[in-house]
């Protein structure tokens, strides 16, 4: 229902009670009629003309408007009041009566009406001052602004609050990215220099013919192939780091079954765990028959596994358990690297994150594997957590996964 009806309502609805009070009260068809018509005349003039200074006070502070509404309102009940007194005929004493009450309760609304404008201003003062914070680096500062006078400006408050505090988480994840983003190109800068400062010199070496043994030669061709591998395996970590940062999921990708994923994940690792004297155990063979993402779950445990290679003590071992609950799939890969400190665990899967000195360039890798898990998981609508256990740390991953 819109205002005008909702007026119309309220005016035929004050009709019919004024008529009703008229029978009430013993007066007759015809009395009740001209009063109601009487007063109706001088409130309609008067409300058209408080309607008119309400419409041209747009734009002006609340109060004033708040002010202007309530004299309004009263100078159309008093004129509807006097010209229906007038018009009856009533005594000079009994008219100075209606005089005074009509006075003494036009003042005491507008009054009310200017302390409640007050209030309103202070109320929208208050909110004003919320919408000016969002401007500031800071988020909100005006802080709790109490109650206010309509519940109309608490709801907007309320949101204004929430706007601020969603701005601000925004402004710490932007500074966050900020920092990650240069630690990155600080890191993959680093990484790049090393090799190709080397694969430069050795092609130097040979091409001077500083080095022309036939041994010799071949062990530094085989020293820039493996730098060359190492520049290659960060150029990927790169892109599949791009691609899970732009949200680009194969969702084409074949599933296959979980156990045959995770026994060609371990038989690939094998070789470079057996060369670091470490072992992988797999408890994961009798897992049921389900399906998971081929390449992106052969890459999520590729990543956990070569970190656990590179960390885990010689003579450790790697331990590989989980199980499926329904349509989700539990993993653990549990390590001995003698733990990580618990100020360093927040930031385990942030890019280019190395805690300690165990955990250098000097190992391989640009520090984006584990980056690359925990976004390549997320990109399942699953999640990747670590924890510290007595001999080392455990990767507990949780994936959703396909019944056949």
């Amino acid at each position: 229902m819109n205002a005008t009806r909702r007026a119309l309502v309220i005016v035929a609805t004050g009709i019919a009670i004024a008529g009703a009070i008229a029978a009430a009260t013993g007066a007759t068809a015809h009395d009740a009629v001209v009063v109601i018509v009487l007063a109706a005349a001088g409130s309609v003039g008067a409300a058209a003309v408080g309607a008119l200074l309400v419409r041209r006070s747009r734009g002006r502070r609340l109060r004033t408007q708040v002010l202007l509404v309530a004299l309004a309102a009263t100078v159309t009940t008093a004129a509807g009041v006097v010209v229906a007194a007038v018009a009856m005929f009533i005594s000079g004493h009994d008219l100075g009566v209606l005089a005074v009450v009509v006075v003494t309760s036009g003042a005491v609304s507008v009054g009310a009406a200017l302390a409640l404008g007050s209030s309103y201003e202070r109320s929208a003062e208050r909110v004003g001052g919320l919408a000016r914070d969002l401007t500031h680096d800071g988020g909100a500062r005006s802080g709790p602004v109490g109650p206010l006078a309509t519940g109309e400006l608490e709801d907007l408050a309320a949101q204004l609050t929430e706007v601020s505090r969603q701005l601000e988480a925004s402004r710490r994840r932007e500074r966050a990215l900020d920092a990650s983003r240069r630690e990155l190109i600080a890191g993959v800068s680093h990484d790049l220099r090393s090799p190709i400062a080397s694969v430069r010199a050795m092609a130097e070496a040979l091409e001077d013919g500083v080095v022309d043994d036939e041994a010799s030669v071949r062990r530094y061709h085989r020293a820039m192939r493996i730098e060359s591998e190492r520049l290659g395996a960060l150029v990927d970590d790169l892109f599949e780091l791009s691609r899970i940062t732009a949200g680009v999921v194969d969702a084409d990708q074949p599933l296959v079954p979980l156990g045959e994923l995770v026994a060609e994940v371990v038989s690939g690792a094998e070789p470079a765990a057996s060369t670091r004297g470490v072992r992988i155990v797999n408890l994961l063979d009798d897992l049921p028959a389900v399906l998971v993402p081929a390449s992106d779950l052969r890459r999520v445990l590729h990543n956990l596994l070569d970190n656990a290679v590179r960390h885990t003590r010689v003579g450790g071992a790697i331990v590989l358990d989980g199980e499926v609950t329904g349509l989700t799939a539990q993993l653990g890969v549990a390590d001995e690297c003698g733990g990580i400190p618990e100020a360093d665990l927040p930031r385990i899967f942030d890019v280019s994150f190395r805690g300690d000195t165990a955990r250098t360039r000097d190992q391989g890798g640009g520090g984006l594997g584990l980056a690359i898990a925990k976004g390549l998981v997320e990109a399942h609508q699953g999640s990747i957590q670590i924890a510290n256990r007595a001999q080392g740390c455990r990767f507990t991953l949780r994936l959703p996964v396909v019944v056949p």
